[in-house]
């Protein structure tokens, strides 16, 4: 089925974001949904923050526009029910979660015509991309003047979150002054080179700190048409270290879709650009074997993984800074 799609024009998006309004963020400290409490329990404060941007989630093929419309129910839900629950409740045990809504760009920016993978092109998606950036820009400005006091900091993003924030983290963090209070970037979901920052590194240790950690995630043995992925750093997300591979016994725990953590389902190996990973073995269920890309499962399929690694990153980033 085709996209119906309009131009960018700047005359014609959605409303702008007031971040000085709860309805602007997802997520607040203190003001968590009940979707993410289900998984989380309630909210209680944390010694670090967690900054979290979520994936392409606006995708509807009959919605013309190419930017978001943030007040739009459905697409609360959507950000709500899918990226907070499954993904950025993994760093609730460790960090005070803050996650803005934003204009984000449709899916179809990923496809010709409107494709903005050349950022230089003169593509009718660079607008949209370009506005979507300038939300989170302005998030993360008034999340750092009038909520963050000085807590050191967790980037969280996934897909065309990441890809927002490699942006962010050159503005703010790369040898800027915030690049001390990064207790870790977890930039999952697209090709990160690791020359990609000037000072921000790829983390090898688990309880690295300053640094970022990446990873693409397909079914065992696959890879991607395209060789787009080719170069990119690959983190073990079981081990968090340099080890090529990881067995099921080190598995900490998948979170599936009936809000269960299942432990020691899955193994994985790093290939060149891609985290390899078994089918996960959920007892009773049939875990879609048949598909060959993880993305849509790049932070569940490892979500106490994560959990208890940012919990790490954030006890030695306090061990270093005291």
């Amino acid at each position: 089925m085709a996209y119906k799609t309009s131009n960018f024009e700047k005359d014609n998006i959605p409303s702008k974001p007031n971040y000085s309004k709860n309805e602007s963020w997802a997520v607040l400290p203190g003001k968590y949904p009940k979707d993410l409490i289900q998984i989380t329990g309630d909210y209680s404060e944390k010694q670090a923050d967690v900054f979290y941007i979520y994936p392409t989630l606006f995708s509807d093929r009959k919605n013309p526009s190419l930017n978001a419309d943030i007040s739009d129910e459905y697409f609360r839900k959507e950000i709500i029910q899918k990226a907070i629950k499954y993904q950025a409740s993994a760093w609730v045990s460790s960090a005070n979660l803050y996650a803005p809504f934003y204009r984000q760009a449709h899916y179809r920016i990923f496809s010709e015509p409107y494709s903005i993978v050349d950022l230089r092109n003169e593509s009718p998606g660079i607008g949209a991309w370009t506005l979507a950036y300038e939300d989170l820009k302005n998030a993360f400005e008034y999340y750092i003047e009038h909520y963050n006091n000085g807590k050191p900091i967790i980037i969280a993003t996934h897909s065309q979150g990441t890809m927002h924030a490699i942006q962010l983290i050159k503005d703010y963090f790369d040898d800027k002054p915030l690049k001390d209070k990064l207790v870790a970037a977890y930039l999952i979901g697209t090709r990160i080179l690791p020359d990609e920052f000037k000072s921000i590194k790829p983390m090898i240790n688990p309880d690295d700190v300053g640094g970022f950690v990446s990873w693409n995630t397909y079914k065992m043995n696959n890879l991607p048409k395209e060789k787009w992925f080719k170069g990119g750093v690959t983190t073990n997300p079981i081990s968090w270290s340099t080890k090529n591979y990881s067995l099921k016994g080190e598995h900490k725990g998948l979170l599936f879709k009936d809000g269960k953590i299942y432990s020691n389902v899955l193994s994985v190996k790093v290939s060149d650009g891609i985290l390899w990973s078994t089918v996960p073995k959920i007892p009773g269920r049939i875990f879609l074997s048949l598909v060959k890309n993880y993305h849509y499962a790049d932070i569940n399929l490892f979500w106490l993984d994560i959990s208890k690694n940012s919990q790490k990153r954030v006890d030695q980033w306090y061990l270093l800074n005291n």
